[in-house]
C-alpha cells in the first residue's frame, strides 16, 4: 500500500477538447492527443490518442529508439509491416511495438482505418504537432498536403 497521500490529476477529455492535427502525406489523416505530460500533470511520461488514415495513404517505416509504441484498430482495414513481416489490421487487433522496432502501417481499404495508440515515454504527440496541422472537430479535410522541408529536424527532436 502507498504511502503518498497526494492524489494524481482527474481529467476528462472530449472530441471538443482534444489537441488534434492533419497530418501531412503520405500519412494523410489525423492525429489526435487525448492524454500527454504537455496539459496533464503525471508521474509515468506517456502519451495517448487516436489516429485516422484516410484510403490508400500510409505511415511510413520508422522506429522509435528510446519509446514503447502500443496501437489497437477499431475501425477498417490494412495492413502492418513490423520488422517487414506483414500483418492483418482489422477491428480488435493490438500491436505492441518495443523500442527500435521497424513498423509502418499501410490503409489499403477504400475506407478509413481507426486507432488508438499509447506511447511511453511520450513524445509522438510532440511529432503530431509539429508535422501537422491544427485540427477542430467538424471542419472540412484540407487538401493533402506535403510534409514540412523541416520534418527530418522535427523527427530528430521529438520520437524518431
Amino acid at each position: 500500500m502507498s504511502t503518498n497521500n497526494q492524489l494524481g490529476e482527474l481529467k476528462v477529455i472530449t472530441a471538443e477538447t482534444e489537441s488534434s492535427f492533419w497530418q501531412p502525406l503520405p500519412g494523410h489523416g489525423f492525429a489526435s492527443v487525448r492524454v500527454s505530460p504537455n496539459f496533464i500533470k503525471m508521474d509515468q511520461s506517456c502519451s495517448f490518442g487516436t489516429q485516422m488514415l484516410y484510403p490508400g495513404n500510409y505511415v511510413r517505416e520508422h522506429n522509435h529508439p528510446n519509446n514503447e509504441e502500443i496501437l489497437h484498430f477499431i475501425e477498417g482495414s490494412g495492413k502492418a509491416y513490423l520488422d517487414g513481416e506483414e500483418f492483418i489490421l482489422q477491428p480488435g487487433v493490438t500491436v505492441y511495438i518495443g523500442k527500435g522496432r521497424n513498423h509502418k502501417l499501410v490503409n489499403d481499404s477504400d475506407a478509413e482505418l481507426r486507432w488508438v495508440w499509447f506511447m511511453t515515454p511520450n513524445g509522438l504527440e510532440n511529432f503530431f504537432e509539429q508535422a501537422g496541422m491544427p485540427r477542430t472537430v467538424g471542419e472540412e479535410t484540407p487538401e493533402p498536403f506535403e510534409r514540412s522541408a523541416t520534418v527530418k529536424k522535427i523527427e530528430e527532436n521529438t520520437v524518431f
